[in-house]
Parts: structure tokens; sequence; C-alpha cells
């Protein structure tokens, strides 16, 4: 088992370095294309390989990328419906136990683990063996969830998200009954690389729902935070009446890590949030601007 283990990470990780090197290329062909047909001097650092591109532009640019490294992380997304573990951080308190119990009636074939003194690499050897598919985390900040740490298996990626304005079940006047229905899931304003990529990581969390399903997960990017809701909903009439079923929250993405949280220290980032640019403010990742932003 450890060794089928250590020989598929290897295999991974060379599909990795092979896919990024592949893309640097392709990056330097764009560059090379737009310079030639826009008939303007090329690029300093592609002159002196400018010829060699040159002579593949034509029959690599229309072809594909054999390999793409992050198909292999979820490559049987939609064939086996995901196995989630969920669990908390070391002596947690009521709040965060009642925070972890309602996200496990979130996710379908979802499991909470009591965290009590097992370390992260016990968990995850577990997991692994258990063909579990994704292990959350959640943190808290004097009784109030703060963190939300989503770690796919057996490769990663580990996404980090802050919790804003968590608000439990219990806590929403004329609650709605918790469903087990498989949700359907309604991404809106996820457009740039970044937010294509928190798309993923969010919706393969989810298994694929009948089509009479009436229950409806919603993730709204506004200006890079994420809202979350949950809902169900009854049609009579012809109209459509929601009702909330909780627990809301939004996220903020601040870290993807490329590869499983138990080796989290030695992984390099594929994108972390830096706060401390000047820019920071003025720029967004995950998708457009609100309309909120624009009319303030």
């Amino acid at each position: 088992m450890l060794r089928r283990l250590a020989r598929e990470r290897r295999e991974y990780l060379y599909n990795k370095t092979v896919d990024e090197r592949r893309k640097a290329i392709e990056s330097k062909k764009e560059k090379l294309k737009n310079a030639v047909e826009s008939n303007k001097p090329l690029p300093t650092e592609l002159r002196t390989e400018a010829l060699k591109l040159q002579d593949s532009l034509e029959w690599d640019l229309s072809a594909p990328l054999s390999h793409n490294a992050e198909d292999d992380e979820y490559r049987w997304a939609g064939v086996t419906d995901p196995k989630i573990v969920i669990t908390t951080t070391h002596d947690p308190s009521s709040s965060l136990k009642q925070f972890a119990k309602e996200l496990k009636l979130l996710f379908p074939n979802a499991q909470k683990m009591n965290r009590g003194t097992y370390d992260l690499k016990e968990l995850i050897t577990a997991c692994r063996a258990n063909d579990v598919t994704d292990f959350i985390i959640v943190q808290e900040t004097r009784g109030k969830p703060d963190g939300l740490v989503i770690s796919h298996l057996p490769y990663g990626p580990t996404a980090y998200f802050t919790i804003y304005n968590a608000v439990m079940r219990h806590e929403i006047p004329d609650i709605g009954t918790m469903s087990e229905a498989y949700p359907h899931l309604l991404f809106n304003n996820f457009t740039t690389n970044l937010g294509i990529r928190v798309e993923k990581i969010l919706k393969y969390l989810f298994p694929v729902p009948k089509e009479n399903s009436k229950r409806v997960i919603s993730f709204a990017n506004v200006d890079d935070y994420i809202l979350f809701r949950h809902h169900t909903y009854n049609q009579t009439d012809g109209q459509v009446e929601l009702q909330e079923v909780g627990p809301r929250f939004e996220l903020k993405l601040y870290d993807i890590k490329l590869g499983s949280i138990d080796e989290a220290a030695a992984l390099d980032s594929e994108w972390s949030l830096k706060p401390f640019m000047n820019t920071s403010r003025k720029r967004l990742f995950l998708g457009e601007p609100s309309e909120l932003a624009e009319s303030g």
C-alpha cells in the first residue's frame, strides 16, 4: 500500500512538472505569435530562441497538451460519489462542534470524526486507506468558526479559506428541514482561471444530483468573497417558493497548496493571497467586480 502510494505520488509530481514546462513553452509561443501578427519587436527574453519556437509554432498551437496534471486530481469526479471526512482542531468548543455537525449534513456521504489527540499524518493515512476523497478541517477563534481547509486526497490540492459571518441553523428564524437529497449547485461569477479552479474544488465535494431534487446550494462570488447559501424550493401554481435551510456564511480564499494537508509545510503554493501589496485592494482574482461595488 505504501509503495503504491509513493509510486503514484512520484508519477503525479512528474506529470505536474511536465505540464508546467509545457505551459511555459505554450506561453512563449503565444507571445511570439502575437508579436509577429501585430508587427511589433520580439520580447527580449524570446529573441535567442525565436527561430526554434517559430519552426514548431504552426503545429503546436493547434494541438492541446497531451496531459494535464489537474485531470489527475479529479479524474473520477462524476463517476463515483465523493467520500468526505470532516473534523475540527484540537480541543474544539461546543459551537465549533455544532458547526462541524451542520457541515456534515450539508455534504452527502460525509462523516464527522472527533479529532482527539490524532495528528494529521495519522488521519490522512487512515483516510487514504479507506478511499476518502476529501478531508475537511474546521477552525475557530474564541469559539467562532473562522477557518475552513479542504484537502483533496490522495494528492491535493489543499485550499485554505477564511470564514466570515457564520450563522448556524438554530440562529435562523423559520428554518426549513434538512433534506438528504443530493443538491443542485449554483455558481455565480467564477470567471477567471483561479475562479474556475476554486469552483472545481467546491463543486467536486458534491455528487451528481437527480433532476427532481428540490435542494439548492449556491456559491456567489462578490468581490472575492464567496457567499454560501442553502435552500430548498417548492413550485406551486408556477411560483417558486424558497426556504432557507442554513447554515450560511462567507468564504475568502487565501491559499492553494499543491498537495495534501499532511505535507503542507513542504508544499509549493499554486496561488497565495498577498494582502500587503499596494494594489491588493484594487485587484479581484475570482471574477468580475460586483454591481454593488460599482454603484458605491
